[in-house]
Parts: C-alpha cells; sequence; structure tokens
C-alpha cells in the first residue's frame, strides 16, 4: 500500500539506487509463475533493506518468511564477508525458486534455507544475530517477538514489515480480524518495551526498524 501521491512515489523511486538486474529477473518469474506475486517486496523497499544492512554490516541474520528470496538477497548486499542468512518459509514449493536465484548471486553459500514453522525452528538456532527482519504471518507476530529478543545482539536491529497493514490499524477493528489485532498489540509492544528503541516508518505497507539497547 502507498500512503503518498503515485506521482511523487514515482519521484521518490526515480531518486533512489536502481533495482539490480538479478532481483528485476527474480521479480519478472515471481509475477508469471507464483502465486501471490505483490508479496514480494519490491524495488524501493528493497533498496531501503539493502541500505540498513549495509550501514550494519551484519555478521549474522535471520529472516523470517522467504517467499521467493527477494528481499533475502537485498538483506545480503550488506552482509559481512564472512556472515550468513538463515532465512525461514513454510512454503516447500518455494526451495528451488529460491536456491536458484541465490546461487546466481553472490551470496549464494552465504544463505540457509529452513523449510518448516518458524516458532519452532526459532529455538533450534544456536547463532544470535545482527539483524532479523520479519515478514511472515501476521498473527504470530508477537510471539516471534518474544523468541528473537534474546537473540538479538546488542545493538541489533529487527526490522518489522506490513506493520501498518493496509491502514487497518487506524480503523475499527473488525471482531474476527486476528492479523489487525495482533499487530495493534505487536506495534504497542515495540513502543513500550524497554529493551529496544523504535521508529515506526510509512514505507510501502509500514516498516518498522527497533534496535536493542
Amino acid at each position: 500500500m502507498n500512503f503518498l501521491s503515485e506521482k511523487l512515489d514515482d519521484y521518490i523511486v526515480n531518486h533512489s539506487q536502481d533495482e539490480p538486474e538479478l532481483l528485476q529477473q527474480l521479480t519478472r518469474e515471481t509475477y508469471q509463475k507464483i502465486l501471490q506475486p505483490i508479496m514480494l517486496s519490491g524495488p524501493y523497499q528493497g533498496r531501503v533493506l539493502s541500505m540498513i544492512s549495509k550501514l550494519i554490516r551484519p555478521k549474522t541474520i535471520l529472516e523470517l518468511g522467504t517467499f521467493t528470496g527477494y528481499a533475502t538477497l537485498c538483506l545480503a548486499e550488506g552482509l559481512d564477508a564472512s556472515g550468513e542468512i538463515h532465512t525461514i518459509d513454510v512454503n516447500e514449493e518455494l526451495l528451488d525458486f529460491q536456491r536458484k536465484y541465490f546461487d546466481q548471486s553472490e551470496f549464494g553459500q552465504h544463505i540457509h534455507q529452513h523449510l518448516g514453522n518458524a516458532l519452532n525452528i526459532i529455538p533450534t538456532l544456536e547463532a544470535s544475530f545482527d539483524l532479523v527482519f520479519i515478514d511472515a504471518d501476521k498473527p504470530n507476530y508477537v510471539n516471534y517477538f518474544h523468541l528473537i529478543i534474546d537473540k538479538l545482539n546488542p545493538g541489533g536491529i529487527i526490522i518489522s514489515d506490513n506493520v501498518l497493514w493496509h491502514g487497518k490499524v487506524v480503523e475499527p477493528l473488525k471482531d474476527k480480524d486476528l492479523s489487525t489485532k495482533t499487530l495493534l498489540e505487536y506495534n504497542t509492544l515495540l513502543k513500550e518495551d524497554d529493551r529496544i528503541e523504535t521508529v515506526l516508518l510509512p514505507i510501502r505497507d509500514g516498516l518498522t526498524i527497533s534496535r536493542k539497547k
């Protein structure tokens, strides 16, 4: 969702770094072959993720929600030369698609795919993380936070996607809308938890950056 006019949004995109060719190819093939291609991070948000990662230079990254691997590759652009990414997704059918693009990039050997429920996988990961990107099922955002906060290194960053949820966070809450209910709770948690400091950015569908103190 865009909260700016199309004209202004186009200006912002046109005056930001260009999308790498490999990611353009990934986008085209995702739209041709994969259901719900709108789940891609997209070129502008991808450049934001890349820039944040480059500023941090993380040695370890955790991603919740791989989809076709677009955001994974954006985050990998800032990865320390000896670093690694652990990315988790439940869709077995996308594993080969992801790996094809991972291996076409310079980061393939640094990217570790995990298939299954992130709630079960996260506790098994021995690494601690400098950067975490949450872009998975919204009803579990609070659960994910409680699992990862102790695995986040001091000064580490959590990036949370879709936190404005198509603007629903400021609309009357419907009884059965679990995603919006959880995101409202999650946004409050990020604001009030004294272990982190948080800023919410109106980028695409809402992007929160939280830093562990």
